[in-house]
């Protein structure tokens, strides 16, 4: 299938982000899921401040992320970070907003391995996302394994099920269990998904309408849910780290 080229990446605090919109996004992610042939498999990351701090102290995760095929600004951060050092991207391409287009476009042409949450959690998106958008459902696994010791037994059981696309929602881990059983995976294409399951599954709710206009989910959630006031310390890191970017960046153009 010919299309035009993906745009080249743009650096965005050390990171690599693809200029893409959510329509755009949603078309190369599909692309990956058909085209990638069997020495190309591809990871798909939706980049946002906290996993920026957690790979400046993580050096498996910073070259997980620098490996994948696709990246997209999830965050409102990421998009503000660009900006502040003069980086032009179209917009914020959220997670479950592309994980629902990549289905709706992929509909029953699209098989699909549906991993992560509490048992029953992958299930019930599975189910719910086969009756919305009639995509296949290629297989599902809660995400309660141990990573380093049933890893690879999970990958050899999702390359089984021949998916074209991976969603996988294992939290903190996700980026580097792709990345590390990127090979054996099987999918033409995995996507870290984060709660994307249950989203679908009917566990979690979208924060309003207006929170997402405006780009304060983030604030939304960790407001409410005393859960994930872990979080405020990660955000208030990513803004300094993009201040002080800025500031350099702004140094060195005075110094020419």
């Amino acid at each position: 299938m010919a299309r035009d080229p993906l745009p080249a990446p743009r650096r965005v605090l050390g990171h690599a982000v693809h200029p893409v919109d959510l329509e755009a996004a949603a078309r190369w992610a599909l692309h990956l899921c058909h085209e990638a042939g069997p020495d190309g498999r591809s990871v798909i990351v939706t980049l946002n401040p906290e996993i920026v701090v957690r790979a400046r102290a993580d050096t498996a995760l910073a070259t997980a992320l620098a490996g994948a095929s696709l990246t997209v600004a999830d965050g409102v951060g990421v998009v503000w970070a660009a900006k502040r050092s003069g980086v032009d991207l179209p917009g914020r391409v959220p997670g479950v907003e592309l994980v629902e287009r990549v289905l709706q476009q992929g509909g029953g042409s699209l098989r699909v391995f549906f991993l992560g949450g509490r048992p029953g959690v992958s299930e019930r998106a599975a189910a719910a996302a086969a009756a919305r958008w009639g995509v296949v459902v290629a297989g599902s696994r809660h995400g309660y394994f141990e990573r380093s010791s049933e890893g690879a037994r999970v990958a050899r059981e999702i390359a089984d099920s021949r998916p074209h696309l991976l969603l996988a929602g294992l939290g903190e881990g996700q980026e580097l269990f792709l990345s590390d059983h990127r090979r054996a995976l099987g999918a033409g294409a995995a996507i870290g998904v984060g709660g994307t399951l249950d989203v679908l599954a009917g566990e979690a709710t979208r924060t309003p309408a207006w929170t997402r206009r405006l780009g304060l989910e983030w604030a939304w959630r960790v407001g409410l849910d005393p859960k994930r006031w872990h979080r405020v310390p990660r955000l208030a890191e990513f803004a300094l780290l993009t201040l002080r970017d800025d500031s350099r960046k702004r140094e060195r153009r005075d110094a020419r």
